[in-house]
Formats: C-alpha cells, structure tokens, sequence
C-alpha cells in the first residue's frame, strides 16, 4: 500500500507562483515513475508531468517552460514549481505514483490550485 499527500495548493493571481509538494509513505520503490495530475471542473484528469528514477521528465505543452517537476528519492518526495501561472491552470493537483510490478496506480487526494485573471 502506497499513501500519498499533496500539500502547497492555494489562491493566486495570473503570473504568481506556487511549489506543491507531494510525500509518499507506504511501500515505496524508488525505481517506479511518479508524476503530477490535475482536474479542471467537467473535465477529464489529464497529464501535468512525469519523473523517472533517473530524474527524466516530461511534461504537457501546455506547462512547458513554467512548471519544473522534482524529487528526491531518498526521502520519498516529489514537487512540482509552478511559475507564471495562468487561469487555465486551475484545478485540483494530485499527486500519482505507478507500480510496475502491481500494475496499479496510486494518488493523492489532491489539492486545489485557483488561479484569478
């Protein structure tokens, strides 16, 4: 079992900053993949970005250049710096662990980023 917690969410305005973190806790293997997630009102959950054992990474075109994503594998947590944060980007941020070996994913209970025009 895998918990996760999201934390940093909270109200800006257009072009502020804001760094979620996320600790997991639980039967961790650091070789697994974690990522960030998020969830406007009506719509679907979709991709923010990704972070391998390796520290590769990946992110949706719409973050690129403004969102870094983090880790550190010997504590068991991962960030997410969001820079120049636009209205689009609002919604709720979960935290995303996947087990190869389970074939199961794991997420957080998200937190809520709002960000006003």
């Amino acid at each position: 079992q895998v918990l996760l917690v999201e934390s940093g969410g909270g109200l800006v305005q257009a072009g502020g900053s804001l760094r979620l973190s996320c600790a997991a806790s639980g039967t961790i293997f650091s070789l697994n993949t974690m990522g960030w997630y998020r969830q406007a009102p009506g719509k679907a959950r979709e991709l923010v970005a990704t972070i391998t054992s390796g520290h590769s990474t990946n992110y949706t075109d719409s973050v690129k250049g403004r969102f870094t994503i983090s880790r550190d594998i010997i504590k068991s947590t991962m960030a997410l710096q969001m820079n120049n944060l636009k209205p689009e980007d609002t919604g709720v941020y979960y935290c995303n662990y996947h087990s190869r070996y389970y074939d199961h994913d794991y997420w957080g209970r998200g937190t809520q980023v709002t960000v006003s025009s």
